[in-house]
């Protein structure tokens, strides 16, 4: 391991990226790299290039298989992000039971636009393709808990608890 990973990723995150490297052969450790993209990413709050590198560094990969990674996926933050990142989904199923209304609501409510972050850093608001609830659409995940069946009532019910 160069100076790289050693100095940017936290002796806790390499032992984490670890336990995941150990659940594939020993010549296929780049196969954790989600789950190292992952830990880096809760690390840092989101993934810059040098911690990318870092990744790579460490999984022995050659940094462009990192970053193909991390910008395929939306679940990486490739730039910094509010403490609170609401996602909402606009798939089909969400749009089809309101979700464009939901955007329009928070919107509004946050004085941002998707992709954008409150000028406080408090809240990120991101659009994401799905997120498998289709069934109590429309949908919101906000720190891994999915919030469903949105109204206004609700969306301000959410934002009200935030700190």
């Amino acid at each position: 391991m160069s100076h790289t990973a050693k100095s940017l990723l936290t002796p806790e995150s390499l032992a984490e990226i670890d336990t995941w490297i150990a659940k594939y052969p020993a010549d296929q450790r780049q196969s954790a790299v989600m789950a190292a993209l992952r830990i880096a990413q809760e690390q840092q709050g989101w993934l810059s290039r040098e911690l990318m590198d870092a990744v790579a560094d460490y999984l022995q990969m050659a940094p462009i298989a990192v970053y193909e990674v991390a910008t395929f996926y939306s679940m990486y933050q490739l730039s910094p992000v509010g403490r609170h990142q609401i996602n909402v989904c606009t798939n089909i199923s969400c749009m089809l039971c309101g979700s464009d209304e939901v955007v329009a609501h928070l919107q509004q409510r946050l004085g941002i636009k998707l992709g954008e972050t409150t000028a406080d850093g408090r809240i990120t608001l991101r659009e994401v393709e799905c997120l498998g609830a289709c069934v109590n659409a429309p949908v919101l995940d906000l720190h891994k808990q999915y919030h469903e069946r949105l109204t206004p009532e609700k969306i301000d019910r959410i934002l009200d608890t935030l700190d």
